[in-house]
């Protein structure tokens, strides 16, 4: 769970992670906030199966991201934003096809048909965009690249070398997966997404990184 500026959401999410009973660690990576959220985080490590690591200044999700990826110790791991855009009452549908061995690595897709808050017209042809270009790239037949909701079998993402610092990281790994030959499986999620007002961070500029990101990892790893 990488974590910035969300003192509002944190003990919330966290909440929500507890009640599906189905995280056996829970490893929150705080990305260098500065407006509480370390104070709130520091009386929840080592409770209840909390883990909270630290980065000393801000550094990116996707650097939060890999930190907790090497932390982890469990034999499934499944990303989680600290915002209340994504519903853990997700959990099992992501983790099933990985259950009965139909899949390695699931994504939530936000565009199956599962209830969602209206997103961002701009944010949604962005998002659009980019996993067209990933199957055109990949020969894919992606319908949401950019989802948080990513779950995977341990053994399949740590032995993946992973650069990416910012919101690049979703389409490193999904281009590194996809190359290794490994199929990824999609399961509809329910998604609530954020106003900017709300705290959302991700912006329409961060699609340059990640077109780029496609487009480089296809031919370097």
């Amino acid at each position: 769970m990488p974590a910035y500026n969300e003192r509002d959401t944190i003990e919330e999410i966290l909440r929500q992670v507890k009640d599906t009973g189905l995280a056996s660690e829970i490893i929150i990576v705080d990305d260098g906030s500065t407006d509480g959220t370390r104070d709130i985080l520091a009386g929840l490590d080592g409770k209840d199966g909390v883990r909270v690591l630290l980065h000393d200044k801000n550094m990116g999700k996707g650097s939060a991201v890999r930190t907790g990826i090497q932390a982890a110790t469990g034999d499934v791991l499944l990303i989680q934003d600290a915002d209340l855009e994504y519903d853990p009452r997700d959990y099992p549908a992501l983790l099933q096809p990985i259950e009965e061995g139909r899949a390695d690595v699931v994504y939530g897709s936000r565009f199956l048909g599962g209830p969602r808050r209206a997103m961002l017209f701009w944010h949604a042809l962005g998002n659009h965009i980019l996993t067209l270009v990933t199957n055109i790239l990949y020969n894919a037949i992606l319908s949401d690249m950019e989802t948080c909701y990513k779950c995977f079998r341990t053994e399949v993402v740590r032995d993946i070398p992973l650069r990416s610092r910012r919101f690049d990281f979703e389409p490193e790994v999904t281009s590194k997966i996809l190359k290794r030959g490994y199929r990824i499986h999609e399961v509809p999620i329910s998604y609530y997404g954020r106003e900017y007002s709300e705290g959302k961070k991700i912006t329409g500029w961060d699609a340059i990184p990640a077109l780029w990101a496609l487009i480089k990892y296809r031919f370097v790893d």
